[in-house]
């Protein structure tokens, strides 16, 4: 009895998916290019440092996801050019891809924790080996920032010149340049605001009747100031007023409000941040309800990301202190910190939506012929989703 043809046809039965059956899931992932990946300079050195194969895997696996996050932004920025605006039959498909984005943010931000298990001595053993590596020169975060709608402009100063940190990588910077020219999620976005149904001045004319509410508040809030019981009262009234008067001014003018897009204080152009507020407005409208989630995405987006620089700030502090110079020449802790500030929301705007919010009494009510005209946009938008789908 031959053992060895037996032993062979019983593999086969017991492992029907053979080589002969298609590639194997190693060779799929091609899992000797990942898991071969990790240089150790401190082994290379013969001074093996334990902590710095968990610094490198880490950093890998970041790249990894900032590769799928442009690939989902890429996505959504081709749905929104491919109909020179978003077409309302992709809108749920871009709800999904953004919303994968947010769920990869999270993992991101929480990913801090793991590093965070190495003490700082144990970073000191082989810190020195990654001199002059640094995180900024990662090109796919830079590629992140730019695609989303980050400008050269709002970048501290030690940031904007990136000719220095990637010199050596050719395509890196190609594909910098590239990114820097091409229409950004953000712009896209503030295009697709203008056209929100409803903002046309011959037709509902949304913001007409909005700028008419918000004097008519206003002035009611002055007549009941003047009417204070007592002096004291008065006069915190007529301030608080004068306060509210100065922010409406700034959304209601449009002169003021592009003054203060100059300075980099806003981000949107008059009419995008126009249709910004309606939409936040009539959210529980069903044709506003997708929009609506869409922007609360976008702030999504936008806080995680600096929940990202955040944890990384404190882990940075933490490890090397608030005084040492980053490995790459920043000034480290100093330099992470500055990134903090409102300078780098791409979609700094939407979070201050609620500064123009009026109560619902002072909400401008739908006409009917304006309701009529969304179900109908509606309408057929659901139906040329339901054509996309049967194809």
């Amino acid at each position: 009895m031959d053992i060895s043809n037996n032993s062979d046809t019983l593999r086969k039965d017991e492992c029907p998916l053979g080589e002969q059956d298609g590639m194997l899931y190693g060779e799929y992932l091609q899992l000797d290019k990942i898991l071969d990946a990790q240089r150790m300079l401190s082994k290379e050195n013969n001074a093996t440092v334990h902590d710095e194969h968990l610094f490198i895997i880490t950093h890998q696996a970041y790249e990894l996801w900032f590769k799928q996050v442009i690939y989902e932004l890429d996505s959504v920025r081709t749905i929104f050019n491919n109909y020179q605006g978003l077409d309302e039959s992709q809108t749920l498909e871009v709800l999904k891809r953004l919303s994968r984005i947010v769920l990869i943010l999270k993992l991101l931000a929480d990913q801090v924790m793991i590093l965070e298990t190495m003490t700082p001595l144990d970073f000191m053993e082989f810190r020195e080996y990654l001199c002059p590596a640094s995180g900024f020169q990662s090109v796919q975060f830079r590629l992140i920032e730019n695609k989303l709608g980050m400008k050269q402009e709002n970048r501290v100063r030690f940031n904007q010149n990136y000719l220095c940190v990637f010199g050596r990588d050719e395509k890196g910077l190609e594909a910098i340049a590239k990114s820097e020219t091409e229409p950004s999620l953000a712009y896209l976005v503030e295009q697709w605001l203008e056209r929100t149904p409803g903002l046309e001045t011959d037709g509902f004319n949304f913001w007409g009747k909005y700028k008419k509410n918000v004097e008519f508040m206003l002035e009611k809030y002055y007549n009941e100031s003047c009417n204070a019981e007592n002096e004291s009262e008065r006069a915190y009234k007529l301030a608080d007023y004068e306060k509210r008067k100065s922010l409406f001014d700034s959304v209601l003018e449009p002169s003021i409000h592009n003054a203060l897009v100059q300075r980099g204080e806003r981000r949107f152009t008059h009419k995008a941040l126009q249709g910004a507020i309606m939409i936040t407005f009539y959210r529980d409208e069903p044709r506003f309800s997708q929009p609506h989630q869409l922007l609360t995405l976008l702030m999504d987006i936008d806080s995680l990301v600096t929940k990202w620089r955040y944890n990384h700030v404190l882990m940075v502090q933490r490890m090397i202190g608030s005084q040492h110079l980053g490995t790459g020449g920043s000034s480290g802790y100093q330099y992470l910190r500055s990134t903090l500030s409102d300078r780098y929301k791409v979609f700094l705007d939407l979070f201050n939506l609620s500064t123009f919010l009026l109560p619902r009494c002072y909400i401008p009510p739908l006409s009917d012929s304006m309701k009529c005209q969304l179900y109908l946009r509606g309408k057929r938008a659901n139906n040329e989703d339901i054509q996309k789908n049967n194809l």
